[in-house]
């Protein structure tokens, strides 16, 4: 995929030990680094790839390094360069820039990964799609991505950010040509300060891309969006937009008719999703519309969408001994927690709505205020049982007004959890990524859940 000479054109770095050699791939992680991939050993507060170079060379073929081994390594390629984040991200540019093909930044508060995956579903009904897994949609993630680049046809990246400044970084290291945002909602307050800095965060993307697909529906973020000199192409379900959906129905799934005006030619489509959430044809609409846009047809698109059966704790569906439960427990902030509830009292049927929330956590001094809101909209919307878990959502009970009930933490909600639901009931789970929500999972159903394909957050670096 790339040589030693790549390495040392794109970084700058100098060779110490070995030859010019082909590496399948690049790897942070000194316990799955695979023969013929190359470690970059990062450095972080808490680590520091260098402890671990021994492991590394043993499995891989090399190193980029910012301290040398004191021997050199037989066979291996030993490369030194001042800051081995900055190759890292430096090489997956140099890539990158070596194909002419469509590469798509997804950003936005709420949808990012669901419309990364329905773009890259529709997409690979005729091409070939590189996408970032999983979480990994940082300044370390993201670039490991791209290093995967191989003859793929398009390349679709979430980009996700908790300060200014670092959809700015990703776009340096990507380039993408296009651009799509799904929202602006109340997240990562506690390091943007208020709504106009996650906006201005976000909008960050336009300084790089020609075209841009919006959601017409938020207005906070199209009014943001106004000044852009590119192409601007909208979707929406309230509003008038390029792409629009029509005659929604929201039982199994999501049925609803995407409507293509604009630029577009006009044509209209049926479809069918497996998956559940209003919300979630919002997503389905915008990477319509990328999709539309970058040469899909619309057989392409009907297929892909109702194909993409979801992501793991992500308003996932699941049958728990006559129990339903709605696993939405990946993470948490305002809008998508509001979301959430509204489908958790749509899909209750002959049983009780239960919320078991966790704390919504990055919201500063706006904190109680949210959660606050929460409490007050379960109670307008019909909620029957609230389990608190975390010092917030416990504030946020005091403005519920149904039955309430308070953990201080995980550990101490799991008897809570294993009583309180019955069957015929539906329990929503959810909570920020750092609450671990998904550990109540087992304890809703006698019967053992297996959790080994959900996703636990973070990029192991050693």
């Amino acid at each position: 995929m790339f040589s030693t000479g790549d390495i040392l054109k794109a970084t700058n770095g100098r060779l110490l030990w070995g030859k010019d050699i082909t590496f399948s791939g690049a790897s942070i992680d000194s316990r799955t680094i695979r023969e013929g991939e190359i470690f970059f050993a990062l450095r972080g507060q808490r680590f520091d790839g260098h402890d671990f170079l021994d492991y590394a060379l043993k499995a891989g073929s090399g190193a980029v390094v910012n301290f040398p081994p004191p021997v050199p390594p037989e066979g291996k390629v030993i490369i030194h360069v001042n800051n081995t984040l900055q190759a890292l991200q430096r090489l997956a540019s140099y890539q990158r820039d070596k194909r002419d093909i469509p590469v798509i930044g997804i950003t936005g508060s709420n949808g990012k990964t669901t419309t990364k995956e329905l773009i890259a579903s529709i997409m690979g009904m005729s091409k070939k799609v590189l996408k970032n897994e999983g979480n990994l949609n940082n300044n370390i993630g993201l670039p490991l991505s791209l290093l995967r680049l191989q003859d793929e046809d398009v390349v679709v990246l979430e980009m996700g950010m908790n300060t200014r400044g670092e959809i700015a970084e990703l776009c340096r290291i990507a380039r993408p040509t296009y651009g799509l945002i799904t929202n602006i909602g109340p997240a990562h307050l506690e390091n943007l300060g208020g709504m106009d800095e996650v906006r201005k965060t976000k909008l960050e993307l336009l300084n790089t891309v020609d075209t841009v697909v919006v959601n017409a529906d938020d207005t906070f973020l199209m009014e943001g969006s106004s000044d852009f000199k590119g192409r601007v192409l909208t979707f929406g379900i309230e509003r008038d937009a390029d792409v629009r959906a029509s005659d929604i129905l929201l039982n199994g799934g999501n049925r609803f008719r995407i409507n293509f005006n604009g630029p577009f030619a006009r044509t209209e489509i049926d479809v069918h999703m497996p998956i559940h959430g209003r919300f979630n044809i919002s997503n389905a609409l915008g990477a319509s519309a990328m999709a539309m846009l970058i040469g899909a047809t619309v057989k392409d698109i009907k297929d892909g969408l109702e194909s993409y059966t979801g992501f793991p704790m992500r308003l996932e569906v699941i049958d728990m001994d006559g129990i339903r439960l709605i696993n939405d427990a990946y993470n948490a902030n305002p809008a998508s927690m509001e979301a959430a509830l509204r489908e958790l009292v749509r899909q209750r049927d002959r049983g009780k709505a239960i919320a078991i929330l966790g704390d919504m956590l990055e919201l500063g001094e706006s904190s109680e205020m949210l959660h606050r809101q929460i409490g007050r909209l379960m109670s307008e919307i019909g909620v029957d049982i609230f389990i608190a878990v975390g010092p917030m959502m416990a504030i946020a009970a005091k403005e519920f007004s149904g039955e309430s009930h308070i953990a201080t933490d995980i550990d101490n909600a799991g008897s809570l959890v294993k009583d309180i639901p019955s069957e015929g009931d539906t329990v929503l789970l959810k909570g920020s990524r750092a609450m671990g929500m998904e550990r109540l999972v087992s304890m809703i159903s006698k019967k053992p859940q297996d959790l080994s394909g959900h996703p636990e957050g973070g990029i192991h670096a050693l």
